[in-house]
Formats: C-alpha cells, sequence, structure tokens
C-alpha cells in the first residue's frame, strides 16, 4: 500500500447554521414537550438551515475551518459524506470543491447515512495510501431537516443540521493523528429500518409518489436502537482490539450522536466511564455524518479532547452501516 502511507488528522473544523430551535419552539406545532424531547433523546436544541441553505453551503464553512486549521491552501481531493446532497445529479463535492477554490481536483460523495464519515475516513486513507493525493479534504455535512417530515415528532426533535471537515495528510502509521485500522459493515437485508421510501430509481419508475409521507425519512424506532446498540459496541470493541487496546486504554470515547439513550447503553456495555465520554448530543442534536467530526472539533476547542488521547470512533446509520476506528489524538487547533 504504497509504503504504508497512513491518513494522518493534520486540521479539523465545524460549522452549524445560525438557527437555533429549542425544545419549547418544537412544542408549540408538536405534541411534545421540552420533558418528553429531554428524557427520550437527551436533545434540548439543535440547529437548522434556513430556507434556502443547502448541504454545499454547510460543507464549505467546515471545510474553509478545516482547511485554516491545517494551514493548508490546496488539498489533493475532496470526499463528502452527506445523506442530503444539493441534487440528485451531480454529486455536491465537485460544487463544494469549486467553491473553496481547490481547482480540478477529484472530488465525489459518499453516502452511508449516519455512518458516513467514517467511510469517508476509509475511503480517504484508501486515496493516499494508493498515491492518488497527497492529502484530502474530507467533509461531512447533512441539512437533514430537509428530508425530516415536520409533522412526525419522532424524528423531527432527533435531527439537525450541520457540518465538520478533517484534512489529511500522507503519514506514518505510528504518529499521532494516524487513522488506525478500520472495521466497517452492513446489512441491506434491514433498510427498511432507516429509509426514504420515494425519490430514487425505484418510486420514479412506478409512477408518481401515492403517499406523501414516502418523500420523508422514516425510521423503526425500537429495532434501529437494538441494532444501534450491538453493532456499535462490536465494531468499538473489534477497532480497539486491532489497535492493541484493551477498553480501559481508551482516554475518549466519540459516538454517533444518535440519542442520549443508544449513546448511553453503549457506553455502558463497553465499559466507559462517563469522564470519558464525548457528547454534544444536547447542544446539537442528531446531525447525521456530521455527527462525529463537529464532536471532535467542538470537544477539541473546549479542552475535553487533548493532544495524546487515545480515541476511539464509532458510528451506526442507515444501510444498515456501521463502523469504527481509533487514533491517537495530534496538535491540531480547531477553527
Amino acid at each position: 500500500m504504497n509504503g504504508g502511507r497512513a491518513a494522518v488528522v493534520s486540521g479539523i473544523g465545524a460549522y452549524t447554521p445560525p438557527d437555533l430551535v429549542t425544545n419549547d419552539d418544537l412544542a408549540q406545532r408538536l405534541d411534545t414537550s421540552d420533558a418528553w424531547i429531554r428524557s427520550r433523546t437527551g436533545i434540548a436544541e439543535r440547529y437548522v438551515v434556513a430556507p434556502g441553505t443547502a448541504t454545499s453551503d454547510l460543507a464549505v464553512e467546515a471545510g474553509l475551518r478545516a482547511l485554516k486549521s491545517a494551514g493548508d491552501e490546496h488539498v489533493g481531493a475532496v470526499v463528502l459524506a452527506t445523506t442530503t446532497p444539493d441534487q440528485p445529479c451531480p454529486a455536491t463535492a465537485p460544487q463544494v470543491a469549486a467553491r473553496l477554490g481547490l481547482g480540478q481536483v477529484p472530488a465525489f460523495d459518499v453516502a452511508a447515512v449516519c455512518s458516513g464519515f467514517l467511510y469517508g475516513l476509509a475511503t480517504a486513507s484508501g486515496l493516499l495510501a494508493a498515491g492518488v493525493a497527497d492529502s484530502v479534504l474530507l467533509i461531512a455535512a447533512d441539512a437533514f431537516t430537509t428530508i425530516v417530515n415536520p409533522e412526525d415528532r419522532t424524528t423531527a426533535v432527533i435531527f439537525a443540521d450541520g457540518a465538520g471537515a478533517v484534512v489529511l495528510r500522507a503519514g506514518a502509521a505510528g504518529e499521532p493523528g494516524a487513522v488506525g485500522r478500520m472495521v466497517l459493515g452492513s446489512d441491506g437485508e434491514l433498510s427498511h429500518l432507516i429509509e426514504v421510501p420515494a425519490g430514487g430509481s425505484r418510486q420514479r419508475s412506478s409512477g408518481p409518489v401515492t403517499d406523501p409521507a414516502d418523500q420523508y425519512f422514516r425510521m423503526v424506532g425500537r429495532d434501529t436502537y437494538r441494532h444501534a446498540v450491538e453493532r456499535m459496541t462490536e465494531a468499538s470493541r473489534q477497532a480497539a482490539h486491532l489497535a492493541g487496546w484493551g477498553i480501559e486504554d481508551v482516554d475518549r470515547f466519540a459516538a454517533h450522536q444518535a440519542n442520549a439513550r443508544i449513546l448511553g447503553a453503549v457506553s455502558e456495555r463497553l465499559g466507559v466511564p462517563a469522564e470519558r465520554q464525548l457528547t454534544n448530543i444536547a447542544q446539537v442534536g442528531n446531525t447525521g455524518a456530521a455527527s462525529i467530526p463537529l464532536l471532535l472539533s467542538q470537544a477539541a476547542a473546549d479542552g475535553r479532547l487533548s493532544a495524546g488521547h487515545r480515541v476511539l470512533l464509532t458510528a451506526f446509520g442507515g444501510g444498515l452501516s456501521w463502523g469504527a476506528t481509533t487514533l491517537v489524538w495530534p496538535e491540531v487547533q480547531p477553527v
């Protein structure tokens, strides 16, 4: 693999849109309350896009911050992990690369729903290992509220919008910031648990949408909870083992911010104490693919995550898809 080149984190940035929506705001139009939302999700507030704002707008802002953090004005490729591209065709990443002034670099989207950042890490690592690029800008961005039914209290209270990005450079496997071995998996037989039924080739070839609700995101909550807990727990154990770590060696646990109950269950099964868990779900909600890099950026900025910390990352999303990996946090300053 090209001399064993590894992907090394050299910059990080994040962005949330300015419009803040509290639980009380949602309670004004939904049959819910602040207490109900907090007890079931752990979320107090979230940020949402304004009318006319697209995923690319979030991605550009996060990308600019990551490039500034890395001290880079140019990278060799752009990978965008998203479930909410600006359009079905073309991919959104080339537009983001152009708006960032990166020229005609290879740029493409990765679709793995809430596991998108980890799938993007694996993809970017492959580009670096193969020598396609010496540095890659990986952005995870979702305007998830654009595909959520605003009248469905089971999803409207959970999902939010945001973006996070990292710059990855080619480096050595043993150095700080090097992304460890990846654990990835999927189960398409359970794809119905997390889906947007309409809008793709299957529905379009069958005729007009007959049920307006099919245009929105839907999730089978109880089954999703069970699989999320099982898959993230097992993937985390595998990734730690591949790194030669015991769970007790993990300084910071950064899981996809799905909801507080899932996070609590995974942490309990793994035996990760509360002081080693990174979380921001109360402040930003579930931001889809953006969840992990947004969390890492905020935690590094406020001091919860420091250079030298051994970090375990894990995520679960539609597909079904899941993954985990490890890294030792480098000296990077979030922007």
